[in-house]
This record gives C-alpha cells, sequence and structure tokens, in this order.
C-alpha cells in the first residue's frame, strides 16, 4: 500500500517570518564584517580576509531571505489523522515521518516574537523518540490542530 503524500500546508505568513529572521541575521553578519574591517585596518591584515568573510556573508544572506524560506515553505506537509499524524518536509533530502496517536505523550504551542509579530505559531508534540513540529501556522490554526491532536491523542490513548 502506497501512502498519500500529506496535503496540508502551512500559513503562507512563514515566508515574511523567516525573511525578516534573515534580515536579523544579515545584520549580526554586517557587525562581524564590520568589526573585521576595522581588525584588518587596525591591524594591518591583509584584505582578502575581510573580502572574503564579506562575500560569504552577503552569500548566506542572500539565500537566508531570498531563497530557503521559499524552499521550506513550498516542500513541508503535514496531515492530522485519527490515528497518526504525517509531517513531509526537507530541502534537498526530502524526510517523512509518521507519528502514531499512541505515542504522543506532549502537545503544545509556541510562538516567538517574530512569528507573533505575523499571528502565527508553531505546534509542538512529542514521542518518546523525540519531538517534532508543524511550523508557522495562523494562531487559531495551530491552537485547532493543537487541540485536535490533544484530543486524538487522548482518545486513542484510552482505548489502548
Amino acid at each position: 500500500m502506497v501512502l498519500q503524500d500529506p496535503q496540508q500546508r502551512i500559513d503562507e505568513d512563514a515566508l515574511k517570518a523567516w525573511r525578516l529572521g534573515g534580515w536579523i541575521s544579515a545584520a549580526v553578519y554586517a557587525v562581524i564584517i564590520g568589526i573585521m574591517v576595522f581588525l584588518t585596518i587596525r591591524f594591518d591584515w591583509p584584505y582578502w580576509i575581510a573580502g572574503t568573510a564579506l562575500l560569504i556573508a552577503v552569500l548566506v544572506a542572500l539565500f537566508e531571505i531570498a531563497y530557503i524560506p521559499v524552499w521550506r515553505w513550498r516542500r513541508f506537509r503535514y496531515d492530522v489523522s485519527e490515528h497518526e499524524i504525517d509531517l513531509l518536509h526537507g530541502l534537498f533530502i526530502r524526510k517523512r515521518t509518521i507519528i502514531p496517536m499512541v505515542k504522543i505523550q506532549h502537545v503544545d504551542t509556541k510562538q516567538g516574537p517574530l512569528l507573533r509579530k505575523y499571528q502565527l505559531a508553531t505546534v509542538t508534540f512529542s514521542t518518546a523518540a523525540g519531538s517534532h513540529e508543524i511550523p508557522a501556522l495562523l494562531e487559531s490554526k495551530a491552537e485547532q490542530v493543537r487541540n485536535q491532536i490533544a484530543q486524538l491523542a487522548r482518545i486513542t490513548d484510552e482505548e489502548i
């Protein structure tokens, strides 16, 4: 039996939050490069060191802002059914994880400042083997998914 890929997507506003995170990273890189330029001038280091660091920082920032958020958003899928949670994600290596409801021990939502700015939240759930997450859902959807998982895990647990 071949399982169909999960169909649910995370919210498109995740792109905005992840891009903002990329801009914050770029600002940190700029400070580090500024310090490197200062040290290069102060201690007469070769200029190619700061130039190479600048080039690497620009390329990494470009990927963090322009490409990685889109790739993450396009590749993440999930489904929550009566018996399992099905996750499909990964940029270069696709990872499919199916978590049986009977294994869910804890479910929660979390929201950092970037997600809060866009009214998004991440649903996290734990098993004995580790924790998993469905990132960047609208707050109302995240609450609904969290409650659905909690309800199904409790029902499944009682049936054992």
